[in-house]
């Protein structure tokens, strides 16, 4: 049950970071494009916490975290900018999504992620493995002639070697 909540509350973190990157191309290119911005909100419904800046907008996060708006001034009317302003604000928040999404993923390329080493965890009884003495705790070094450092090497040499005779497996105890 901890899992969920764990699992739960990032997912609210990731779903607030996207929201508010998406949220802040359209108040950035909406504040140099001249627009009076009235309310910059990550989240829907009460309020939980808020300010005001110097230029009168009201930033706030509210209850529900499922999505965010902002409001420009005279929002009921079509707000008094040209064309392709306007077509700029609209489109700010997925551009910055997507360029957000190219820094997020370049991060995580050069921090690197940890991988799962190949160590088996069960052993099936009358499985091939069990009839060629694979044991718990053994780590699969080799498919084939192939190394293998982590999970993915190992399901990508054995779905490649399906119904090879000699596609033998190494484990290290």
């Amino acid at each position: 049950m901890l899992a969920f909540f764990w699992s739960l509350g990032a997912f609210i973190v990731a779903l607030g970071i996207l929201v508010a990157v998406h949220e802040w191309g359209h108040f950035y290119v909406a504040r140099k494009c001249g627009v009076q911005v009235e309310r910059f909100s990550i989240g829907f419904g009460k309020e939980l916490f808020g300010w005001n800046d110097k230029s009168g907008t009201r930033w706030k996060i509210c209850w529900i975290p499922l999505g965010g708006y902002v409001k420009f001034f005279g929002d009921r009317n079509v707000y008094s900018q040209a064309v392709l302003q306007r077509m700029a604000v609209i489109a700010a928040g997925p551009g910055v999504n997507f360029i957000f999404a190219f820094f997020a993923l370049w991060l995580m390329y050069l921090v690197g992620l940890e991988t799962v080493k190949p160590v088996v965890k069960q052993v099936e009884p009358e499985s091939i493995a069990a009839i060629a003495g694979v044991q718990p705790g053994d780590e699969i070094i080799k498919v084939g002639s192939r190394s293998t450092p982590d999970w993915e090497a190992v399901n990508l040499e054995i779905v490649s070697n399906i119904g090879a005779e000699n596609a033998i497996v190494t484990v290290k105890n």
